[in-house]
């Protein structure tokens, strides 16, 4: 007997810390309400949460390490494809402005950008991915005070001849142009 009420207790608890996760959690990262859901949306919102945690510690040494550049000349790292630990393949390119990350996953292109928060800078970035041939199939924006994180599931349009590294510096590049307004898309 005692061990059946140690089992309901166990899993009354398990109940109760997944209702927590999950309140925790922004609900468009949990799709379902079972558990193998919940804990899927944790862990992709838990790493999400750390790459906004690293790119603002690495803008922070940046920003300790050397003088603020003008906004006329980006301070940039283009780093060649390289695999990123799960074997995919990936280009980034960083500024004082904004990181940018692609990569390939599946059929798909990943699309990871922090930056400070700018007015329509948004636009530009979609202006960007349409200009190549590109359909956006997921945007999702996280943002922490003055700081976004946008990331991007992206098709590859047939017409497209971009690679990944060119990608990433139009991208970074639309940090850099004129603004976009809504009657100019």
């Amino acid at each position: 007997m005692s061990h059946i009420a140690v089992k309901r207790n166990r899993k009354r608890q398990l109940n109760e810390h997944l209702k927590v996760l999950r309140s925790l959690t922004p609900c468009f990262y949990v799709k379902r309400g079972d558990q193998a859901s919940i804990i899927g949306g944790v862990m992709e919102f838990i790493k999400e949460v750390q790459q906004v945690l690293q790119s603002l510690e690495s803008k922070k040494q940046r920003k300790s390490l050397s003088p603020s550049p003008s906004p006329s000349t980006p301070k940039s790292l283009h780093l060649p494809a390289k695999p990123s630990p799960m074997g995919e393949v990936g280009a980034c390119f960083n500024s004082s402005l904004a990181d940018v990350e692609a990569r390939i996953s599946g059929s798909n292109v990943l699309l990871k950008i922090v930056c400070q928060q700018i007015p329509g800078q948004i636009l530009k970035i979609v202006a960007v991915l349409e200009k190549f041939s590109f359909d956006v199939l997921h945007l999702n924006i996280s943002r922490m005070e003055e700081t976004v994180l946008y990331s991007f599931v992206i098709k590859i349009g047939l017409e497209c001849q971009l690679s990944l590294e060119e990608l990433a510096t139009e991208v970074q590049q639309s940090f850099f142009s004129e603004p976009v307004f809504l009657n100019e898309i």
